[in-house]
């Protein structure tokens, strides 16, 4: 048996895969104050289910795939360590100048923004190597002793280390590293050539100094949760979900905590591709996660899921990069509990700010005053107030209503089931813009892309943003109200590993790039034959980050083969980068020269089968009828409700038309109609 547990800012989903492969989703409410308390709720859910003691559940369980927000919520809130920033003398304001440039060069009223360690504990450490790795200025020890007795006289509980060219030569900050260890045995050190080894000082320096200040914290969190499980009964093994878009140990993650920052979203997109090549024609999928708190965008590109490696926490040049790639995900503050307001201008807006799980929208009765997307939905009929989670949950349908007639309808001038209905229409205008950027940007046309629609609150307006967006189909899977932690259940073991070497298509060197290719080739198989151990399968893909001869920045690029043999191989990775060059930039040029930077292996240990595992019958075959429901353009419309128990595969259903289960709605408005798929999946024609 194996637990896939998914935290979001409201909900934490909770997926059980049996030995037989059979799946059951559970949800509980988040506990903001201790997540863990939520995982621990939602395993008592499925222990229940099963009528066992939780002990006993989980001792049977095999490995839980931890999925988090506790990271970037850390960062967001400032809740992260007291950290020092040690660097090369003469460099202190690498993260004060950031990357890059401003958003609103000539609007002087925005105020520069704050690095992300202050630089009052930012400290220059004597010391220079040059871009070949010669030692320019030795290593002043006794500079650094120095330091270490300020940080220690200002209870620094964390230390990141960036020194220019480290990634040339590593031996500067090493020896630092080792007099920190030596007299800062208690506070964790991150150094920036072990991290990150990759060009660009402040892409170095912003990831080892994020990494630092979560060490603390995420080290007390993934203690705390292994810790709790073992109390509770599991002997398994705690794996955490990485921006990568795949798992690791737990205590592994902790050592290098800047992993988790996407840690729960990375997921979504592996269960979409999952639907999307299993279920669908289209050559390429938007994937979007509704939650409680946020509306979460990506792609799925011919089979593949695109990375970026400009990932920021904040807005771009205000924010912070993390250096690192990730899952290329849009998100934006669109979710179910997005709150609605109107302005001093008499605008509507909804989100970013959320009601998140305490107190949560109005209608869940918590102690929530502000009216949300759930409130408007409710207003409108498409929820069921007496079967919200399968009954669990009743909702307050006159609570909601006083709360948009006051706040929303009144100061609009609009009647309430109007003043609902646009709620909904701009929460789903915010969600459209989400994924115009994600897929214009990228070269997608969202009319050539099917949309998997994924999260509890995706089913409310899917078809509206489908019919937007010009897309032709939706897809709701069977799991779709648990995506993400779907995706946890099909994941893979991951790392990646990265080495820096600089060469020409003009001055290739064979030799040597077949020697970085093997080196990183042997670290992948100490992860396969470590971690890795007793894996069902496993594969390493390389590639390489290259560019023109004079450009800045680098496009990633598969190598077809772990090592070059002969002029065809160069060949064809030349040809290989023209062709993503021209995908990406609509533009290429055979004839110039290209440099080859930045050498990558990544390794997958496939853990378990391969998916496809089906939800157990969710008991409500029996909740049908109809209730009257506001639609836009048409007005209260006497809609029927289905239970996907209830329907044929096949057989196609025109709109209006409510499909429940215990953990989502889905909506068909009346221009729209839908069928059930042989794998369970609502198929949505807008």
């Amino acid at each position: 048996m194996r637990f896939a547990c998914d935290t979001g800012g409201t909900f934490t989903d909770l997926i059980v895969e049996g030995d037989d492969g059979a799946l059951a989703l559970y949800k509980a409410p988040t506990t903001p104050d201790d997540p863990v308390l939520g995982v621990l709720d939602a395993l008592a859910l499925a222990a229940r289910d099963r009528d066992m003691e939780l002990s006993k559940f989980l001792s049977q369980g095999e490995m839980l795939i931890h999925g988090t927000t506790h990271a970037i919520n850390a960062i967001i809130t400032g809740n992260t360590a007291k950290t020092a920033f040690l660097t090369t003398q003469g460099h202190p304001d690498i993260l004060v100048l950031r990357e890059g440039g401003r958003i609103e060069p000539f609007n002087f009223r925005i105020p520069y923004p704050e690095p992300y360690i202050p630089r009052a504990l930012t400290f220059e450490v004597p010391e220079r190597m040059d871009g070949e790795g010669n030692v320019v200025l030795a290593l002043d020890e006794a500079a650094v002793m120095d330091i270490i007795g300020a940080l220690n006289a200002q209870k620094i509980e964390a230390v990141a280390v960036c020194f220019l060219w480290s990634i040339a030569n590593p031996a500067h900050e090493t020896r630092v590293g080792e007099l920190l260890a030596q007299h800062m045995p208690e506070v964790p050190v991150s150094l920036s050539h072990i991290l990150n080894p990759a060009l660009r000082e402040y892409r170095r320096a912003s990831a080892v100094a994020i990494d630092a200040s979560l060490k603390p914290l995420m080290e007390r969190y993934l203690g705390s949760l292994t810790e709790r499980l073992t109390a509770a009964g599991f002997q398994g093994r705690t794996l955490v979900l990485t921006s990568q878009g795949g798992m690791i140990d737990a205590m592994e993650l902790a050592s290098e905590p800047i992993h988790a920052i996407n840690s729960g979203p990375s997921m979504a997109p592996i269960a979409g591709r999952y639907y999307a090549s299993s279920e669908c024609t289209e050559p390429n999928a938007i994937v979007a996660d509704t939650g409680g708190t946020t509306y979460d965008v990506s792609l799925v590109r011919r089979g593949r899921i695109p990375k970026t490696r400009e990932t920021w926490i904040g807005q771009p040049f205000r924010g912070h990069m993390t250096g690192f790639p990730s899952i290329d995900i849009k998100s934006v503050g669109a979710g179910g509990g997005s709150i609605a307001r109107v302005d001093d201008g008499g605008i509507l807006f909804v989100g970013p700010e959320s009601a998140g799980a305490a107190p949560g929208p109005v209608c869940y009765g918590a102690g929530g005053t502000l009216p949300t997307l759930t409130d408007a939905c409710l207003v409108l009929g498409y929820l069921d107030p007496d079967y919200f989670l399968g009954g669990t949950l009743a909702l307050d349908t006159g609570a909601a209503e006083a709360v948009i007639q006051e706040q929303i309808a009144a100061p609009l001038g609009l009647e309430l089931a109007a003043a609902a209905a646009a709620i909904v229409e701009v929460a789903t205008e915010n969600m459209v813009q989400a994924i115009t950027e994600i897929t214009v940007n990228q070269g997608i046309d969202p009319a050539d892309a099917v949309l998997i629609g994924g999260g509890g609150a995706a089913g409310l307006n899917s078809v509206f943003i489908a019919r937007r967006l010009g897309c032709p189909r939706v897809l709701i899977p069977e799991t779709g109200a648990g995506l993400s932690a779907y995706g946890a259940t099909i994941s893979d073991l991951t790392t990646e590993f990265r080495s820096i070497y600089f060469t020409t298509s003009e001055d290739w060197d064979e030799a040597a790039a077949n020697a970085v290719l093997a080196a990183l080739e042997a670290k992948c198989q100490a992860f396969i034959n470590g971690p890795g151990a007793g894996a069902a399968e496993h594969r390493i893909e390389f590639g390489v980050e290259a560019r023109y001869a004079s450009q800045v920045w680098e496009i990633e690029v598969p190598l077809a083969a772990s090592r070059f043999q002969g002029a065809a191989d160069l060949q064809k990775l030349i040809a290989d980068f023209n062709a993503a060059h021209e995908e990406i930039f609509a533009i290429n040029d055979p004839s110039s020269i290209v440099e080859f930077v930045g050498w990558t292996a990544s390794v997958a240990c496939k853990l378990t089968g391969s998916g496809g595992g089906r939800l157990a019958a969710d008991g409500g075959a029996e909740h049908s009828g109809s209730r009257q429901i506001y639609f836009e353009g048409a007005g209260i419309v006497d809609t029927s409700i289905h239970a996907p128990a209830q329907l044929t595969p096949g057989e196609e259903i025109s709109g209006p038309a409510i499909i429940e289960t215990p953990f989502t709605t889905i909506v068909i408005d009346p221009g729209a109609s839908f069928h059930l798929t042989n794998a369970g999946s609502i198929n949505i024609t807008p």
